[in-house]
């Protein structure tokens, strides 16, 4: 069983989010048996758990941080974490109490010791803070980690407008 690590935007535009599916969809398909891992974030990391399980695999949920909840922009994304956290096989939670960049990047940096290989849903750019895509993509190289870059044609991010939203409560 290949044990599979996830890493990539969170802010993935909505025609994104259908391009992204699809490749995630055809790069899972080429593991047979495999194991996902994911923090269960909005975007890239949910759409990735829902195809791992779609594929017929198991998934890990890799909980950065005690009310991890707070950390999620939109209500859905927040039903979707909860949802997915229950359907996984196993849930590591990390010691932090509260969500922070320090946190979410103990979260990548685990992920990457876990997996086998890594999906980075990344369009190229540096982090914008410590641990985002662009530092956990370095660290896998590091690490020896094997990293597949997926950034389909036509793929973008959502624009600060775009993401404007109103914080939901735990």
């Amino acid at each position: 069983m290949t044990r599979v690590g996830v890493t990539g935007h969170r802010d993935l535009s909505a025609r994104t989010d259908v391009l992204v599916t699809a490749a995630l969809a055809t790069e899972l398909a080429k593991f047979g048996s495999l194991s996902g891992i994911s923090s269960l974030a909005e975007g890239t990391d949910q759409i990735f758990a829902e195809q791992v399980l779609r594929a017929g695999g198991t998934l890990t949920a890799l909980i950065p941080c005690e009310d991890y909840g707070l950390s999620f922009e939109t209500s859905a994304g927040k039903v979707t974490y909860r949802r997915l956290r229950d359907q996984a096989e196993e849930v590591i939670r990390l010691p932090f109490p509260a969500p922070s960049e320090e946190a979410f990047w103990a979260a990548g940096k685990r992920l990457v010791t876990l997996a086998d290989v890594l999906l980075a849903v990344w369009d190229g750019s540096p982090s914008a803070g410590v641990g985002g895509t662009a530092d956990v993509v370095a660290f896998a190289g590091r690490h020896g980690v094997p990293t597949i870059v997926l950034w389909p044609a036509g793929a973008r991010r959502r624009s600060s407008i775009d993401t404007a939203q109103i914080p939901v409560q735990d």
